[in-house]
């Protein structure tokens, strides 16, 4: 039973990492990184004269924050007012308003960037924004088109007629300019502009191309940024690309103008609400107003009041004079009175008062004129009798006066009696209305507080109407436009030098990097260094890939392939010195797997031995798959025939090979159906006694030792093994076998030779670590013809 093999069994085997090995991988790989660079910079080159440039566009805009103290607005106006204390901007906000899908479709929509003009070339398009030479506009749109993407193409026929076709290049008809056409989609018009005359080709091909706003909108929406300019302050940065640098300053000025628009919109709307609802207020309020004037004139009309706080003074005043005049009446008629019982209970000589009725001049002078009478009368009685004539006369006098006097009294306090009465009524009325005054105030004073709310509140009202109407008249847009949209003057996309510096990275970075994926992703033995790293077997030399057309190697051969077989040659022989005299040097040729060249270093090892005047037998013991016959020209029979008969003589198979004194080759034979058994047969052993004795050396070409077992049947009979691994074809992984036969010595005398290895700049042929060149011819093919080569090999 075998035994496994683990690599750790030996410390040969290693993987250190080489700098200089991995150099020189890549720098014997140089022109294929000349190629990716070339190849690179060629598609640079391509893609910049293709591809549509892009334009950046900057504006800055100063918004209002009143978060950050932003300046006053008209809002400040109506601060008093709680329905309007909520209407602030935010800076946040008004960056997501500018950023909106609304806003800017408004602003495509204004500004028609929904329709481009298209100068079609044989790459490469142009667009002709604002250089059209036509213009195409839809009066009215049929139902379903409105939002569909539409595409026609204008081909000027003449100067006043063009032809229009549709998008699949169908001819619609001959047009006037400026005549309505009828399509699907609805009816259209084309006009000419002011650039026809300016425009380069004549006749023009403008391709019209119309798509929905809200899908263009979604495509400025996508490229469009908004950025602050710092924390500090308000300032706000809006840049967008666009492959026409003036479309893009366009878009960016329309949009600050439909944003201020919509700013000045959402005010007005603010304010018109707030007129409108003053507007009615005042309405409302004048109707109350005017019903809380009627109400207090039909108030002062029913209390008979103008005035009710001079009224109640002249009322006070007017009550206290007839309370006077009462008082003084009532004074009178008792003075009255009294001096009419004074006048009944009076004696004859006594006097009646004269100055007590002095309001009354009538009965003053008739009292005074009594009193005269009557001390006229006393003074004459002191001379004369009660019955003189004068005395009886003046008696009779003064009782005339004392009657009149008591009339003219009793007609005074009838009098007196009557003004009394008339002052006590006037008096009692004044009391009344006095009386009044009091719910008359607190009705008046009702009535005035309404009215004084009621003009309070329609005053106010007609304040704020006019700051309303000012602030319509002057609001202010939210966004100060701190510079004005700019396009750059360069494309900031391509940019030529990152685009050819990406390229020439990218043309030296792809080389490496397959180079590298295929060094990692190849296990495949590429020389006598990855040998040497994983076994301490004896190395004969390495053969160089043949670009010659020469298969067997020749006296006059000077090819590296040559020269190695040669070295290898020589290095054989101290592995042989040990073979007695007289008995042929016995050399097995194998390998791992079919195809590692082991049959080719038979053949050449042999012409080779051959070259330096020994005998030499090339027995073709690869009895499963022969190849000898693909080298040599030789008959069918050989050492299958041989050990399948009885009678057939080895001489008789043995041929010899022209050009060459000594050399002679015997043949594989048919293909037997029981290989493994004709190699037990004894007829094998005979067959190398006799040979060994008639030559001086036997090169023999065997089977692959991993598939079959044939090689190691016959292996007994061999002097050394020459055991062929082919680079860039066996894989590393299978190197543990070479290394196992090695070391459990069941290829007796082995050693390495490693076949097919490339030439690299600077190192001859490959052998060892820098091989002669003396003399070395290295016929080298087109890369053609080594693929064909190859593939002939691989096939």
């Amino acid at each position: 039973m075998e035994q496994d093999y683990t690599p750790q069994d030996s410390n040969t085997f290693n993987s250190g990492f080489n700098i200089k090995e991995q150099l020189d991988y890549y720098l014997s790989n140089w022109k294929w990184f000349l190629l990716g660079i070339i190849v690179c910079l060629l598609g640079a080159y391509i893609y910049l004269r293709y591809t549509i440039p892009q334009y950046s566009a900057v504006t800055t805009l100063m918004l209002r924050d009143e978060k950050k103290g932003g300046a006053d607005t008209q809002m400040n106006a109506f601060s008093d007012l709680a329905i309007l204390s909520n209407i602030k901007s935010n800076l946040d906000n008004e960056i997501e308003v500018l950023k909106s899908r609304t806003l800017i479709k408004n602003a495509v929509k204004s500004l028609g960037l929904n329709v481009s003009y298209i100068n079609e070339g044989r790459v490469k398009s142009e667009e002709l924004y604002k250089k059209s030479p036509i213009q195409f506009s839809f009066l009215k749109f049929n139902d379903g088109f409105e939002q569909s993407s539409i595409v026609y193409k204008v081909i000027s026929s003449d100067k006043n007629h063009y032809i229009l076709y549709d998008r699949n290049e169908n001819k619609l008809g001959v047009y006037q300019y400026g005549q309505t056409v009828t399509l699907r989609e609805g009816k259209a018009i084309v006009f000419e502009t002011d650039k026809r005359k300016n425009f380069k080709e004549n006749p023009f091909k403008v391709m019209i191309q119309m798509r929905p706003v809200s899908a263009v909108a979604g495509s400025y929406k996508g490229r469009l940024s908004v950025k602050k300019s710092g924390d500090r302050t308000t300032i706000v940065e809006l840049s967008i690309t666009d492959p026409v640098g003036e479309r893009a300053e366009d878009f960016l000025n329309g949009l600050v103008a439909v944003y201020n628009q919509d700013v000045v919109a959402d005010k007005n709307l603010v304010f018109e609400s707030t007129s409108k609802f003053i507007n009615d207020r005042l309405k409302i309020i004048a109707d109350e107003l005017d019903g809380v004037e009627k109400s207090t004139e039909a108030f002062k009309i029913r209390n008979h009041v103008t005035d009710i706080k001079s009224e109640t003074d002249i009322f006070l005043s007017s009550a206290s004079d007839f309370e006077k005049k009462e008082i003084e009446t009532e004074t009178k008629l008792k003075v009255v009175g009294v001096m009419q019982d004074y006048l009944r209970n009076a004696n004859a000589n006594d006097l009646i008062p004269a100055n007590v009725l002095t309001t009354d001049a009538n009965a003053a002078g008739l009292i005074d004129r009594y009193n005269q009478l009557k001390l006229e009368r006393n003074r004459m009685l002191k001379n004369a009798g009660p019955q003189n004539a004068v005395i009886l006369t003046l008696n009779k006098k003064i009782e005339a006066l004392r009657s009149d006097i008591n009339e003219v009294l009793l007609r005074l306090r009838g009098q007196l009696e009557i003004s009394k009465r008339d002052l006590a009524y006037q008096n009692a009325v004044f009391n009344g209305k006095i009386s009044k005054i009091p719910t008359l105030e607190r009705e008046a004073r009702a009535l005035g507080r309404q009215q004084q709310i009621k003009e309070a509140l329609y005053l106010y009202l007609l304040q704020k109407r006019e700051e309303t109407a000012i602030s319509l008249a002057v609001t202010s847009p939210n966004a100060k436009v701190v510079d004005s949209a700019i396009s750059s003057g360069a494309p900031v996309s391509p940019q030529k030098k990152s685009i050819y510096m990406m390229a020439l990275a990218l043309g030296a970075l792809l080389p490496f990097g397959i180079l590298y994926l295929l060094q990692v992703l190849d296990n495949k033995v590429k020389g006598r260094s990855d040998v040497e790293k994983k076994m301490s077997v004896p190395i004969l030399g390495d053969i160089p890939t043949s670009y010659s057309s020469e298969e067997v190697i020749e006296a006059n051969s000077t090819t590296s392939a040559a020269e190695a077989i040669r070295i290898a040659r020589t290095n054989l022989e101290f592995l042989l010195n040990q073979v007695p005299e007289g008995r042929a040097k016995t050399i097995f040729i194998t390998s791992t797997l079919p195809k590692e060249g082991k049959t080719f270093v038979a053949v050449n090892m042999a012409g080779a031995i051959a070259l330096s005047g020994k005998k030499v037998l090339l027995i073709g013991m690869d009895i499963r798959n022969p190849k000898l016959e693909d080298y040599l020209h030789l008959p069918k029979q050989g050492v299958t025939n041989y050990l399948s008969s009885k009678d057939l003589a080895i001489e008789s198979l043995i041929h010899k090979i022209p050009n060459y004194e000594a050399f002679y080759v015997l043949p594989s034979g048919v293909i037997p159906p029981n290989p493994a058994e004709l190699l037990m047969s004894n007829k094998v052993e005979l067959m190398f006694d006799q040979l060994k004795s008639e030559f001086d050396y036997i090169v023999v070409d065997t089977s692959p030792v991993h598939l079959v077992t044939d090689t190691l049947l016959i292996a007994r009979h061999a002097d050394s093994f020459v055991y062929v691994i082919r680079a860039n074809y066996l894989d590393k992984g299978l190197l543990y076998i070479p290394y196992k036969f090695y070391h459990e010595k069941k290829l007796p005398n082995m050693a390495l030779l490693i076949n097919d290895t490339n030439i690299r700049k600077g190192y001859g042929y490959g052998y060892g670590a820098y091989g002669y060149g003396y003399g070395v011819e290295v016929v080298k093919k087109s890369w053609y013809n080594r693929f064909l080569d190859k593939f002939k090999k691989e096939t």
